[in-house]
């Protein structure tokens, strides 16, 4: 009996010692296979950072007469980044930048939060609305940019608006005002990114518990305290996420403005994306636009760093 014990117990270390062997095995081959791939994703991700990083330290541009591997000539070491701590069109565009996401992000948010509440529950026609309410997240920023250039003409549609509205002739000249133009700027952004929220939003109030909704009724609970109480704290994460979504995409906001204004009248409404295209297509000064997206890449690293910690306790948290 204690032999066949022994056997058995033989045949059972020497089949785990297999399927060991065997785990190993598939663990070298998945990782020669994905290999090629990981080399590639670093080569484009890492190459084009330190070449900017490089050409960041360098008077470069293509206007030099010489390639960018031999910027190394034209070394200037920290000046651009001494020239952006001084530059107060930088600092004017950071500034405009941050008062559109201030603006923008909220109201998206709470518009989307809103429609997302409404379409939690089924009404007549939900689907088309639904359709309809997507599309304008479908629309290429550009033509979003050049319907809303069309709208906003003095003769234009929301002057006829506001003409009927009033029984007077208004005649407001929107793109050529500094504060109109950022707002209609911005009321184009949310047009177009407010479905994105929605859409965001839905998946996560689709996601709550029903049982929890419908215990937190049966105890008298009304619809605030069940929003307060139960949907906030398990959409934390999902709020997180489209907050953050939103935030780096409206950083980066350009086509819709550009179209509309052209960062005019003057800078008005001139972005940090509208300033570093114009440093890199019309001044050609390829190292100080370098060291100017090194520094929007590091501002954005630390929102999403942040954005992550946040997520990370909210997930511990609701754990």
């Amino acid at each position: 009996m204690s032999v066949a014990t022994a056997s058995e117990d033989a045949m059972a270390t020497l089949a785990a010692e297999g399927r060991a062997v065997a785990r190993d095995e598939a663990a070298r081959l998945g990782f020669r296979l994905a290999l090629p791939a990981q080399i590639l994703v670093l080569f484009i991700a890492v190459f084009p950072l330190l070449m900017q990083l490089y050409i960041s330290l360098t008077d470069w541009s293509p206007l030099s007469g010489i390639g960018w591997w031999n910027a190394w000539e034209l070394w200037n070491s920290l000046a651009n980044y001494t020239d952006l701590a001084a530059d107060n069109r930088f600092w004017s565009a950071l500034w405009r930048t941050f008062v559109v996401m201030i603006v923008c992000v909220p109201a998206e948010f709470l518009l989307g939060l809103g429609l997302a509440t409404l379409f939690t529950d089924d009404f007549p026609g939900k689907r088309l609305f639904y359709s309809i309410l997507l599309m304008p997240m479908m629309v290429v920023p550009a033509v979003a940019g050049y319907m809303f250039f069309m709208l906003f003409q003095s003769g234009g549609p929301m002057n006829d608006i506001l003409s009927a509205l009033t029984g007077t002739r208004v005649a407001i000249a929107w793109l050529s005002d500094p504060t109109l133009a950022l707002a209609a700027v911005m009321m184009a952004d949310i047009w177009q990114w407010t479905p994105l929220m929605f859409l965001i939003l839905l998946a996560g109030l689709v996601g709550v518990p029903e049982d929890q909704m419908k215990a937190a009724t049966l105890l008298g609970a009304n619809a605030w305290q069940r929003f307060t109480t139960i949907v906030l704290p398990k959409m934390k994460t999902i709020i997180i996420i489209a907050l953050a979504i939103r935030v780096i995409e409206n950083f980066k906001i350009f086509d819709t403005l550009y179209i509309m204004t052209g960062g005019g009248p003057g800078v008005a409404t001139e972005t940090i994306s509208v300033y570093i295209y114009k440093l890199t297509t019309q001044d050609l000064i390829w190292g100080y636009v370098a060291a100017i997206a090194l520094a929007i890449l590091l501002v954005l690293s630390i929102a999403t760093v942040f954005a992550m910690k946040r997520m990370a306790a909210a997930r511990e948290a609701r754990a």
